[in-house]
């Protein structure tokens, strides 16, 4: 089940959170500064991850952190390695197609009831909303877990995630 909330993801009751990155993301923009603000080890280890594993837009990366948060990161972007000053590079929604397969894959073998996910790759990622959308009803409408996206961004105010 898919449905759309307007609130604040920090406040969502699910203790899985999915962001969309880069590989080698300084994750200081949006959610990302946000959840590296909350958890500093979660981007320390990505970016450990990154170094050893070199991973390639549309791959996964699942943290586990305190309390049982889990925050997964969809690498949608290109990698911000090599990109001018280090930033991340575009989306492609390919990239994300990819990385949404590998998230529901994720979802069964980890047994997720439910979590929530932001409009992935639309700040920085630059794709549209409407086809992101599309995406994400494409590969996780199946799936028998809650999953809550988080249309509309208001800080502070939780949504109603029922």
């Amino acid at each position: 089940m898919i449905k759309e909330v307007s609130g604040d993801i920090l406040l969502s009751d699910s203790k899985t959170i999915v962001q969309s990155v880069a590989p080698m993301d300084h994750c200081d923009q949006g959610l990302a500064l946000a959840l590296r603000e909350r958890y500093p080890s979660m981007v320390k280890d990505f970016r450990h991850f990154c170094k050893l594993h070199n991973p390639k837009p549309g791959e996964i990366w699942a943290w586990g952190g305190v309390g049982g948060v889990q925050i997964v990161n969809l690498l949608c972007q290109e990698s911000a390695e090599h990109s001018k000053g280090g930033r991340p590079g575009k989306a492609s929604l390919s990239n994300v197609d990819y990385a949404l397969k590998e998230l529901a894959k994720w979802i069964i073998k980890e047994n997720i009831d439910r979590l929530s996910i932001p409009k992935i790759a639309t700040g920085v990622g630059g794709l549209e909303w409407d086809d992101v959308r599309n995406s994400i009803h494409k590969q996780l409408n199946d799936l028998p877990s809650q999953i809550f996206v988080y249309s509309t961004y208001q800080k502070g105010v939780k949504a109603k995630e029922e």
